[in-house]
């Protein structure tokens, strides 16, 4: 009998009719009769437990990834927040992870520093104090976690490396665990130490013995925040060492882990994942990975680079969020797949419920967990992503097939009694192009704890006893705008809510606004660069600080600023038009810089490792500047780049002043 109506979800009830096992099946949408085969598996608790589940995040950092979001008026920027951490409504994450700032480009930009120089404090720099705050305003029991990329260049005592004077990294990073608490009320559950070599393990026992001094012997360790080896070794050696390292974590470990790492008995955690383009292929990757982390790996948090794409798309990484946000001055914003995939796991478990040991791989490819809060509740997620539709940008993805198939389900040991499971569903149809992610379907009955399902390719579901589970929804934002083809900013803001201006994207170097009280007048409230010293960094800054902002798009377009050399012998500023790259590329950007001198000399530049000038005009391929009003050159050919982004900087990192900001373009 060939069976033409396949349901999605079916109760199975079965009879033993002499030598053959009929199964008839009940489906709440359609009615069928189901004769195929069925792997059979089994979720019991009766031989224990697993692994303590930590949760599900992401990571704003580790480039200023979250730039934009700032910027974005209400009611679109709560509705943001609300997507991301508002419990059983959305991605209703578990951890938020943030960028201790350092000063210094960390991919696509860079976040200011609690300490631009040692004699220096102030915890109210940035944005990650505010979204720290946002995200424990919604869900009070979330996960915090700092982690340093890089650090201003008084740690590093004149070195491109943050180690060798431990104490003073140790000091410098506690100190932001301190005010993170006394200015905010904030609690650092956990701090992560990315780079590491055989002699940072000096650096992690004094961090460990620094905190606990400071009154922070509750704040865990995460090392490395990066690789499972050399640390796991490490640990296993030097038990001094293993008392004060609570997590290994791993950034992209392709679902995987060491033998190493598991004789730790330490928390196992993909510590930073995902980095993926967040279109469908984005989502498909995410959700094989949020189950397979644990399956193969033993992973027991999962953590999204980056939370939101919320800063300029033609930066390193377009679009590699949760979900996307990069237009404040337009207010549109775009609620991705990746949003509904973290929602078939987030809103039916929590951190602190446990996985089952009956966990693994389906016979047709794929995979699934389950979960219990120890109180009668269960939560299975099961995923049946294909390899082309689930690839991740990192690391490379081993062949592997997946095929439509018949799984039944037998719920024994405590769960062996549960008579009905809430479902949800995501199918993300990838040959009509009409997904449906996170629909909620008819609750099943279960018949002798048992429950059949036809699984297609390229699907996730969640059976759950919690019923809790919600797909938020706000009417749609705006619609998607280019950035104002005039805009002007004169700084004049006396408490300013963020320490940078909207939509300035500091590449290298730090702008921030400036009150100069001792010099009131036109230009007493001004955007200054601030940074000093090339900071300890793992990424090539640019020798030059430098700050984007406006529509990469842009073609003929005239930028004007008022600028102010601090250094009177040796200063130098830019402001420039079509440049055309930043983040991590930012050392050989082009466009048209125009450079003036503290010495009264002037130049104009095809890229930023040269210098140039302050009032500047890019028309075709002609190219005019003029300072104070006098024209001092015009009509230079320049053939390339022909778009690209405005900017200010500084010739060198030296303090300087930025006011009157405008651009206009065609």
């Amino acid at each position: 009998m060939k069976n033409t109506n396949t349901p999605a979800v079916r109760g199975a009830q079965c009879c033993r009719m002499q030598r053959s096992r009929v199964c008839v099946s009940v489906l709440f949408l359609a009615l069928s009769v189901h004769f195929s085969s069925s792997q059979t598996y089994v979720l019991d608790d009766k031989g224990g437990l697993g692994r303590l589940f930590d949760g599900i995040g992401g990571l704003s950092g580790g480039g200023a990834t979250s730039r934009l979001l700032v910027n974005y008026a209400e009611p679109y920027r709560s509705q943001i927040l609300d997507y991301l951490f508002k419990p059983n409504f959305g991605a209703s994450l578990h951890i938020l992870k943030v960028e201790i700032g350092g000063d210094a480009q960390t991919t696509d930009g860079t976040e200011p520093s609690h300490m631009h120089y040692e004699n220096d404090e102030n915890y109210f720099r940035g944005y990650e104090w505010w979204l720290m705050k946002e995200a424990k305003k919604r869900n009070p029991n979330i996960t915090l976690i700092g982690l340093p990329w890089a650090f201003p260049a008084w740690v590093g005592r004149g070195k491109n490396w943050p180690y060798d004077y431990p104490d003073i990294t140790a000091s410098y990073v506690v100190n932001w665990i301190l005010g993170a608490k006394q200015y905010h009320n904030l609690d650092i559950q956990y701090v992560g130490i990315w780079n590491e070599r055989k002699y940072d393990i000096k650096y992690i026992k004094l961090l460990r013995y620094t905190l606990d001094k400071s009154g922070l012997d509750w704040v865990r360790i995460i090392a490395s925040d990066n690789l499972w080896e050399p640390i796991a070794l490490s640990v296993l050696l030097d038990p001094e060492l293993s008392s004060a390292v609570d997590v290994i974590g791993a950034h992209y470990p392709g679902t995987t882990t060491v033998a190493d790492a598991l004789k730790t008995q330490k928390k196992l955690w993909s510590s930073e994942d995902y980095s993926t383009f967040n279109d469908e292929v984005g989502g498909g990757c995410w959700a094989r990975i949020l189950n397979q982390n644990y399956v193969n790996g033993n992973m027991t948090a999962t953590i999204s680079w980056n939370l939101v794409a919320s800063y300029y798309e033609e930066l390193p990484f377009g679009r590699e969020g949760l979900m996307t946000a990069k237009e404040p001055w337009s207010g549109n914003y775009v609620v991705e797949s990746p949003i509904w995939i973290t929602a078939h796991t987030t809103q039916f478990t929590q951190p602190g419920w446990t996985y089952l040991r009956t966990v693994g791989h389906l016979a047709g490819g794929g995979s699934y967990v389950a979960l219990t809060d120890g109180k009668g509740n269960l939560t299975v997620v099961i995923e049946t992503m294909t390899h082309d539709h689930s690839v991740c940008i990192r690391p490379p993805l081993p062949p592997f097939h997946v095929t439509s198939q018949n799984a039944t389900f037998q719920l024994n040991g405590s769960f062996a009694s549960i008579k009905e499971l809430q479902v949800w569903r995501s199918q993300f149809n990838f040959k009509t192009k009409t997904p449906s992610l996170f629909e909620k379907l008819k609750p099943l009955k279960l018949i002798d704890g048992s429950f059949t399902l036809n699984l297609s390719e390229d699907e996730v579901y969640t059976f759950t006893t919690m019923t809790t589970g919600q797909k938020g929804v706000y009417p749609d934002p705006p619609a998607p705008a280019g950035f104002p083809k005039a805009y002007k900013d004169d700084f004049n803001v006396r408490n300013p809510p963020f320490s940078e201006a909207p939509h300035f994207a500091d590449q290298t170097g730090v702008f921030e606004y400036y009150i100069n009280l001792t010099d009131p007048g036109p230009h007493t409230f001004t955007l200054r660069q601030v940074v000093t010293e090339r900071p300890v960094t793992w990424v090539a800054d640019a020798d030059q600080t430098i700050s984007v902002i406006g529509d990469y798009q842009w073609q003929n377009l005239t930028v004007t600023c008022d600028v102010f050399m601090e250094s009177v012998d040796s200063g130098g500023v830019f402001i420039a038009a079509r440049v055309n790259k930043g983040g991590e590329s930012v050392r050989s950007a082009n466009g048209v810089f125009f450079w003036v001198f503290a010495d009264g000399t002037y130049k104009v530049t095809n890229d930023l490792g040269h210098w140039s000038d302050c009032a500047c005009r890019r028309t075709g391929q002609l190219a005019s500047g003029q300072l104070n009003g006098y024209p001092l050159w015009k009509n230079a050919v320049v053939l390339n780049p022909k778009n690209g982004w405005a900017a200010i900087g500084t010739r060198s990192f030296e303090l300087a002043q930025f006011d009157n900001f405008a651009v206009v373009a065609d």
